[in-house]
Parts: C-alpha cells; sequence; structure tokens
C-alpha cells in the first residue's frame, strides 16, 4: 500500500493595518472581504501645551506591530493564508527619524497640532497671495493642519536637525510610509499619492513634489520618500518583524481609503467618515475642482498611474468630543452609552457645544478658536451636554455640504461610517439635519476595507472597481423625518453658537 500525504490549501487574505489618530488595527479580511481575525489597542494623547497634540512613535510601531501578529495569528486560526499588507494611517501626522536607526528624532507632530500657526500667519501677511498660489499646486491652504510647517519646526527645534536633513541622513513620513520603513527593516522610504498630497509639498497636477514649495517652507527635498500609486509594490516585510515576509502592495490615507471602501468611484459619489474628526469627501473624477469656499482639492486615489481628485471638508473634532465627554468631564462611561442619553431628551433644550478645541477646520480655517458650550441653565443635564456634542457633528457636516453645494456639488444622499455612525440616533439627526437620506455600509471599518482592497486589487485576490462597486453591501438607510420648524430653530442657533465664537 502507498501513502500519499496530502496538504490542505489555505485561503487566500489580506492583512490591512489601519493606524489612527487614537488607535492602532488589524484586521485580516478574506477573498470575499469579510472581516476574519482583528486586534485593537489604544495609545496615549500627548498634549504639551495648548493647541499641542503629539504621539510617541514608538507607541504607534509597538501596537501596530502587536495588533498585527495578534490579527496573523487569528487568519492562522482561521486556515487563511495572508497574501499582502494594505496600510491606512490618519493623515498629515508627521514623523522624522534617523536613516541609520531608525529612531525618531521627535514625538510624531498629529494632524490636530495648531503649533506652527503663528508661523503661517506670518506667511500670508508677507505675501498675501501666498495661499492663492500654494492651493493651485497642492489644493490646500496655508495652515498648520498640513505636514509642511511640521517638518520645518522640529528641523528647526532639535538641535542640528536642519544640517543633518540637507545631509541626506534624516528620512521625512507621514505615518504609512514610517511603518512601512520599520516594517521593511528600513528598506523602502515610500509614501502614495494620497499621502503625499496633504503635506502642502507635493503638485497633485504634476504628480510631484515641488521645490519651490519645499523652498518656501524650508525643507530640504532629501527628505522625502518617492510615492507610489494607492496599489503598487510598496516593499516587503522583513520576515524577523512578523515572522513571515509580505509584501506591502496597498496604502492611502485613512479618509481616502474610506473612499475606497465605500465604493465612491464615480464622479458625485461621497462619503463621511465619523472618526476622531469628521472628513467628508466627495469624487471630483478627473477633474481637479478648484473650491470657492476654502474646502481642499486633493487626491482621491491613484491608480495606474490615473489620479482620480476629491473634493474634502475636514472637521477636527468628532469623535474626539465622546473621548472628552468620557475621560475629560466623566460623563459618560462608554461612548456608546451617547445614544441612549441623546434619545431619551425630547429636544437639544436649546443647549449647544462648539467642539472647536484645537480650532476649526473646513469651511472656517480658525486655527486660533476655541470650543466653547452655549445656553446652559441650572437646569442643563449631562444628557443635554452630551446630545449637544452629538448634534455638533452633524451641524458641521451640514456646513461642510453648504460649502460644497455653493462650488456646484448637490449631493443626493451620504454614505457615513467610522465608529460613530453605530450609534442610530445620531444617524437619524444627521438624515434630518442634512435633508438627504443617510447610508451605513454592511461593514463599518470601511478605512481598513479600502486598504484591504487596495492591497488585494494589486495581489490580485479581489475584483475590478466595477465589481467591487457592485457587490457594496448597505446595513441600513436613515430618510428625514424631522418637522421643518423644529429643523429651523435647530439650525439658527446652530449659526449663532458658531458665529459666538468666531466671534
Amino acid at each position: 500500500m502507498t501513502l500519499t500525504h496530502t496538504t490542505a490549501r489555505l485561503d487566500p487574505a489580506i492583512l490591512a493595518l489601519d493606524q489612527g489618530t487614537t488607535s492602532s488595527r488589524a484586521i485580516v479580511f478574506d477573498a470575499k472581504l469579510n472581516i476574519a481575525a482583528s486586534a485593537q489597542k489604544e495609545f496615549a494623547q500627548i498634549y504639551p501645551h495648548d493647541g499641542w497634540v503629539e504621539h510617541d512613535p514608538e507607541a504607534i510601531w509597538d501596537t501596530t506591530l502587536s495588533t498585527a501578529k495578534q490579527a496573523l495569528a487569528g487568519a492562522a486560526k482561521a486556515n487563511l493564508c495572508v497574501k499582502a499588507i494594505g496600510i491606512t494611517n490618519q493623515r498629515e501626522t508627521t514623523v522624522i527619524w534617523d536613516r541609520i536607526t531608525g529612531q525618531p528624532l521627535y514625538n510624531a507632530i498629529v494632524w490636530q497640532d495648531r503649533r506652527t500657526a503663528d508661523i503661517c500667519a506670518h506667511l500670508k501677511q508677507a505675501n498675501p497671495s501666498l495661499e492663492d498660489s500654494i492651493a493651485l499646486k497642492t489644493g490646500l491652504l496655508l495652515d498648520p493642519y498640513f505636514s509642511a510647517t511640521k517638518i520645518s519646526w522640529i528641523l528647526d527645534h532639535v538641535d542640528g536637525a536642519r544640517a543633518r536633513a540637507r545631509a541626506g541622513e534624516l528620512a521625512f513620513g507621514t505615518i504609512d510610509s514610517f511603518l512601512i520603513w520599520r516594517l521593511t527593516g528600513g528598506r523602502s522610504h515610500v509614501t502614495d499619492a494620497t499621502n503625499a498630497s496633504r503635506t502642502n509639498l507635493y503638485n497633485i497636477i504634476t504628480g510631484e513634489w515641488d521645490a519651490d514649495l519645499c523652498a518656501l517652507f524650508n525643507v530640504p527635498m532629501a527628505l522625502l520618500p518617492r510615492v507610489l500609486d494607492c496599489a503598487d509594490n510598496f516593499g516587503e516585510s522583513h520576515a524577523d518583524i512578523l515572522g513571515q515576509a509580505l509584501p506591502i502592495t496597498g496604502a492611502a490615507g485613512d479618509q481616502q481609503a474610506a473612499l475606497v471602501g465605500q465604493a465612491c468611484f464615480a464622479r458625485g459619489d461621497i462619503k463621511s467618515t465619523y472618526g476622531t474628526g469628521c472628513f467628508v469627501v466627495l469624487n471630483t473624477g478627473s477633474t481637479c475642482l478648484r473650491s470657492k469656499n476654502r474646502l481642499l482639492s486633493t487626491v482621491g486615489y491613484r491608480l495606474e498611474g490615473k489620479t482620480t481628485y476629491a473634493l474634502e471638508g475636514s472637521i477636527f473634532i468628532a469623535g474626539a468630543a465622546m473621548q472628552w465627554l468620557r475621560d475629560g468631564l466623566e460623563i459618560i462611561s462608554d461612548a456608546q452609552d451617547s445614544e441612549a442619553m441623546a434619545s431619551g431628551q425630547d429636544s437639544n433644550n436649546g443647549v449647544y457645544l462648539v467642539p472647536a478645541f484645537t480650532g476649526l477646520g473646513a469651511p472656517h480655517w480658525r486655527p486660533e478658536a476655541r470650543g466653547a458650550l452655549f445656553g446652559i441653565t441650572r437646569d442643563t443635564s449631562r444628557a443635554d451636554i452630551v446630545r449637544a456634542a452629538l448634534e455638533s457633528v452633524c451641524y458641521q457636516t451640514r456646513d461642510l455640504l453648504n460649502a460644497m453645494a455653493q462650488d456646484g456639488e448637490r449631493p443626493a444622499s451620504l454614505n457615513v461610517d467610522g465608529g460613530m455612525v453605530a450609534n442610530n440616533w445620531l444617524c437619524q439627526f444627521l438624515a434630518d439635519t442634512l435633508g438627504i437620506d443617510v447610508r451605513r455600509p454592511k461593514i463599518m471599518e470601511t478605512t481598513a476595507v479600502g486598504a484591504a482592497y487596495l492591497a488585494g486589487l494589486q495581489a490580485g485576490i479581489y475584483p475590478s472597481l466595477e465589481t467591487f462597486a457592485i457587490n457594496r453591501e448597505t446595513d441600513a438607510t436613515f430618510t428625514p423625518s424631522m418637522n421643518d420648524d423644529v429643523k429651523a430653530a435647530n439650525l439658527a442657533g446652530w449659526d449663532t453658537a458658531m458665529g459666538r465664537v468666531l466671534g
């Protein structure tokens, strides 16, 4: 008798690394983009001064590495063979590290950080037309939100850093680039077009780093990574790091990854992600639409060398307000408590929160603005404040869609995702406030879905854009039902509150 040994063939899968502002997640998706394994870890937020926000890059790396290993172990138990890695990340957050040792020179300066507001104001004052010329190349505004002034600040405040940067000894990256460097053991210093487009150093029309912008912001070009498509060959993880060598084949900033994850591939498709902040992104196709209302023109995604553009509005504080209620004021024990508290109120009782904790983003762009709570009385309750925080997210989204409408883009419905939209009350109030249907996907981790899809597209595991869009599943649709008079009163109260903050 002859015995034949056979080995079961494992099904393919993709590891998505979703590195966010408050936590790192790793999710393994199978060949049908179902979640097979996942892990998540929070890390500390560092606030050295008013308006400053930092992260420890080693904490980002440690949480990314540990969650990746947990997810890979889960994939093995599910009899899946991970074929590639996709990465999505908090955008604009800036790290500079030593090319030899890989050690960061300074903490990561987070996208929310406002320390360079004075630098931006000085540049505007010195040349009033400068912001327009920057916008023509980058689609962005002259604001501390973006990476360029953060890079320059680190070089100016770490002894010897600027000279070392000019000598080519240092590397800059947004978080995707930093993680790829670490995963590949320092062999790949690369980024993708979406992350590059958030630096204020990248010309989104020519698709290249811009020497004049680098000179303006005093950023040596030797610091910068090579820019690739969103589905591309970013390098291979070192076998000693994850226990196996895996190609990294997809990368996109978190909001662009969510655009992909929501299958917004046609011009006019729009999504809004509610995480730490809120980001509304609308696909404008091959046209780089120039906003007249201080919205951003940006790279939506780039595939096979072809750029798809997007119009974006950025709100700095969304889920972060819930975190503040939980950790700062300690009036909720868990963000999930907010739904029951808000739905238990017949109205907002005249209470409005303008959460300008780190300034205001689009369409106002006021880095010096600070948060305020209006309309409180002796009868104001915890539930009133919680509801006001949730309502503020919806009102700010309305302000962004109004700006888009003035730019000629009026979406008929809104695709939503992110941790906050598990809250049914929030989704319904959003639909009521906007006056359009709000659609929530079956898989709400759309940033991770987008990263996985890009990686799987490059690796030959996932189908074409058209097939992916057809198969996208909706979990729930929320239709406007609020009385017009109530809606008008709510919006009037918000406009008054916002006007007082803007001063």
